[in-house]
């Protein structure tokens, strides 16, 4: 089976039924697998004891060895504490348990890697610093997963600062490298600059905050970024703290207000929020404006309304062009900072991922290929490639 081959379910456009969904997921999704044989005397006296007190008296000595002769280096930790799930929020522990499951098969079909969902029942933040600082010997990346903000930003700074491996939530920056690798497909397009444009962004949680950074570090123009109160501007009160870094760096236009006023002459709009808005905002935008409505299972707006009024359109689901999807993102960014033993995840890698992510879709580009497929198997690979070379690059080797 070649790799192409792997992914040819893409193409069943057949619907999906309850009964397979359930059937698919009973037992778990995962399971663990040796990777050496053990079926007589001798191979277990090897892989386990004698044999196996060898390599942990080597370790002893030497911890660097860990890294050679156990998986950690290679096993990506996935963790949650289930408050901010898909399009479910706040569930749990156990009921997010599938859904980091399925993360950690997308790690290994995509790049090979192996991983583990660890689901917390906590939501203190200083908790679930402390159990994945102590677990740190068991893994060698940490993929934070479905935590709302704004306990994220301060759970993935803490654990950035706190541990000597990438960390990376995916919630925001999955969705903010892809998010910029369809806006440069876009752009590219349409013959525009990122530098000329004016990005209206609608939400400003995990995602919505992430968009905007990364947007910044390409040289987007401007952002207006929006949260359930309005735009985000400098002159209102009771800001997080995070809201209000963001509110000195965008809307250099100055406005203020809501949505009507945000959107109104934008050349791009991103959708973030899972809030609907009227088909009428639409049309006060610049011409032929960009509109990403990713809100899942609902788009913001539907895409065949946006299409009267957009050049390009895109959503987070597969069933239209131009999916935004974080399987462009997240596996090929982790095996990119393991392969090269990256201390950290840095924005310069992101943004290589991103544009590695648009360089698979160049030779296809059109108004309904901004993105490669979510199951182009090259994309990967790209991305691994481009993260860690930025990695050596940053030095974080």
């Amino acid at each position: 089976m070649t790799e192409n081959d792997r992914f040819t379910a893409a193409e069943d456009a057949r619907p999906v039924t309850d009964e397979e969904v359930f059937d698919l997921h009973e037992d778990g999704k995962l399971a663990v697998g040796a990777v050496t044989p053990i079926s007589d005397a001798r191979e277990l006296s090897i892989a386990y004891t004698p044999g196996v007190a060898k390599v942990s008296g080597a370790i002893a000595e030497n911890p660097a060895l860990a890294a050679r002769y156990t998986w950690a280096s290679r096993l990506v930790a996935v963790v949650s504490d289930g408050t901010a799930v898909l399009g479910l929020g706040d569930i749990g522990p156990s009921a997010s348990l599938p859904v980091m499951e399925g993360k950690s098969a997308l790690f290994k079909a995509f790049a090979d890697l192996n991983s583990i969902p660890l689901v917390l029942d906590t939501t203190d933040p200083e908790e679930i610093v402390t159990t994945l600082v102590r677990m740190r010997p068991s893994f060698g990346a940490v993929n934070l997963e479905d935590i709302a903000a704004p306990r994220c930003f301060e759970i993935e700074d803490r654990l950035t600062e706190a541990l000597d491996c990438p960390v990376m939530h995916d919630d925001q920056h999955g969705t903010a490298i892809v998010v910029l690798a369809a806006l440069r497909g876009a752009n590219i397009v349409l013959d525009r600059d990122l530098s000329d444009q004016r990005v209206v962004i609608s939400g400003a949680g995990a995602a919505g905050v992430a968009c905007t950074r990364i947007l910044q570090a390409a040289g987007v123009g401007d952002v207006t970024l929006l949260d359930s109160r309005g735009i985000v501007h400098s002159g209102r009160q009771g800001l997080h703290r995070v809201k209000a870094e963001l509110a000195r760096t965008t809307n250099a236009a100055g406005l203020t207000g809501g949505l009507a006023e945000a959107m109104a002459g934008a050349d791009v709009f991103i959708g973030l929020s899972g809030a609907t808005i009227d088909e009428g905002l639409l049309a006060t935008m610049a011409p032929d404006p960009i509109v990403f409505a990713l809100s899942n299972p609902d788009p913001e707006v539907h895409p065949d309304l946006a299409r009267r009024y957009a050049s390009v359109v895109a959503t987070g689901r597969s069933d239209f062009p131009n999916q935004i999807n974080n399987v462009l993102a997240f596996p090929g960014v982790f095996r990119g900072a393991l392969d090269a033993g990256a201390r950290t995840i840095t924005d310069n890698m992101k943004i290589a991922a991103a544009e590695a992510i648009a360089s698979v879709a160049a030779e296809e580009l059109s108004v309904d290929h901004i993105v490669p497929s979510a199951l182009d198997p090259r994309v990967a690979t790209e991305v691994a490639t481009a993260v860690a070379k930025a990695a050596g690059e940053d030095g974080v080797v």
